[in-house]
């Protein structure tokens, strides 16, 4: 080794005068140059089909390292401290998938939705307790029926007050009285008011002697009350239906001097001329009397066979016979308002409770 002037360290001898380094030195490359360990031997080099045997390391033990599986070789597991024979990935431990292995599709997860509940309203009264109530009124208000079906009942001599037959008509009670229907003590429920979007082919009525679905059906979930409709919509006519157990507003929202607004969005077989649309607001004369609509427009200017009519009458099926009067076919009829009632935000066959602000408005009659 040749020794630097400056540094005391050894340099590296390049075998000539100047210990200078020539990069056009003949050196052979070529020679296979094998690393020698600590213990003077050479580790012999790997050929093809040089199988290294781990058993040879003179540092451990005989036998004490095991040669590692191959990938996909059976291994016998009572090494393993098990019984039978098991399929062993090569780098661990845990069983090996098999080869043909796919993984499980197991699609995307279903989001359940929660039902949603409907908490009841508890209603405020309106009424007096110690005031004297007519009977009618008592027993519409119970949810028997409605006002002027009680005068019929009371006449026929079902009704009983404190154990007594009553069939005057106009008399008045408290609600400390016992008044029996039928036999069956009648007491005054909470009020529920429910407003449905009847869809197509239920039947409003409480009780259909054909079998048919009616909107209880649909509303029965709403409470343990009994409740029934306000007013009417024909099987086949679809919209805004109120139900509830209070009669004396039932009566009010259904009687014809109470001129409760109705509007109806009509689909008809063909375009409406002109002078049909002016001769439904003059007044048309049916088989029950004349009839004119309150209002009445076209929906749209492009499609004229679509028809926007209000009006207050509630007679039975009275728009649809309107329209077959003068030659059309009314193919359908959706109620979109009810004495300040709407089907916003409520699906085809739903239901909702109405607010206490709602029924206010219904109460004091704000609602034209």
């Amino acid at each position: 080794m040749a020794t630097n002037n400056n540094d005391s360290r050894p340099s590296r001898s390049y075998g000539n005068a100047n210990n200078e380094r020539h990069s056009s030195s003949n050196r052979n490359y070529n020679v296979e140059r094998r690393p020698q360990r600590e213990d003077g031997n050479y580790r012999p080099s790997y050929e093809e089909n040089y199988n290294r045997n781990y058993d040879s390391n003179p540092n451990s033990p005989e036998g004490s390292r095991k040669r590692r599986p191959r990938v996909g070789e059976r291994v016998s597991s009572g090494a393993h401290g098990g019984g039978g024979e098991r399929n062993y990935n090569a780098y661990g431990n845990a069983p090996g998938r098999p080869r043909n292995a796919q993984p499980v599709n197991q699609g995307p997860k279903k989001l359940v939705k929660k039902k949603k509940i409907f908490k009841q309203i508890k209603y405020k009264e309106n009424a007096d307790p110690t005031a004297p109530i007519r009977l009618n009124k008592y027993l519409a208000n119970a949810g028997v029926c409605s006002r002027r079906e009680a005068d019929e009942f009371i006449q026929a001599g079902v009704v009983k007050v404190n154990g007594e037959v009553v069939t005057e008509l106009g008399t008045k009670i408290t609600r400390a009285d016992e008044v029996m229907f039928n036999d069956q003590v009648v007491s005054l429920e909470s009020k529920v008011y429910v407003l449905l979007n009847k869809p197509k082919g239920f039947v409003t009525t409480t009780d259909d002697p054909e079998n048919r679905k009616t909107v209880m059906d649909l509303v029965k979930a709403a409470c343990k009350e009994r409740i029934y409709p306000v007013g009417r919509l024909d099987r086949a006519t679809t919209g805004v239906l109120l139900l509830t157990n209070d009669g004396d507003l039932a009566s009010k929202l259904t009687h014809p001097k109470y001129e409760k607004r109705k509007i109806y969005q009509v689909w008809l077989d063909k375009p409406v001329a002109m002078e049909h649309m002016q001769a439904i607001a003059d007044g048309i004369e049916l088989e029950d009397g004349e009839i004119h609509a309150d209002a009445i427009s076209y929906v749209t200017e492009e499609d004229l066979s679509q028809i926007g009519i209000e009006i207050h009458s509630g007679k039975n099926r009275v728009v649809r016979r309107i329209f077959e009067k003068l030659g059309y076919r009314v193919l359908k009829l959706d109620r979109v308002y009810f004495a300040g009632l709407t089907k916003k935000n409520l699906s085809r066959g739903k239901w909702r409770y109405l607010s206490e602000k709602e029924v206010n408005m219904l109460r004091m009659g704000a609602f034209d």
